[in-house]
């Protein structure tokens, strides 16, 4: 496995429940703010016996993940709402109340 993907992992592992970080956040956190795209690809791709939060991470919007991800949005919002997370009317992640 290539040591930026560990970083990534690493990273992303550590996102508590009823919480979400960015790809943006992510990549800034290993040190190449510029890599979101390369973050959300490696995310993409993440072994499932890793059992990394995927889920958690989200746009810098505050979107969830496309449709063919985790079963559609609404899959994804419902794991963040059972987790605690808050989201706004506009039905984006509510940042102050629950990002890193």
């Amino acid at each position: 496995m290539k040591k930026i993907y560990k970083e990534i992992y690493t990273v992303a592992a550590t996102i508590p429940r009823g919480a979400v970080m960015t790809y943006g956040q992510i990549a800034r956190s290993v040190g190449n703010p510029g890599w979101s795209r390369l973050v959300a690809r490696v995310i993409s791709q993440t072994p499932a016996e890793l059992d990394i939060p995927c889920h958690r991470i989200i746009n810098s919007k505050g979107e969830m993940s496309p449709d063919y991800v985790f079963g559609g949005q609404s899959k994804q919002r419902k794991m963040l709402e059972d987790e605690g997370v808050i989201f706004k009317s506009n039905g984006r992640v509510d940042f102050k109340k629950s990002g890193l």
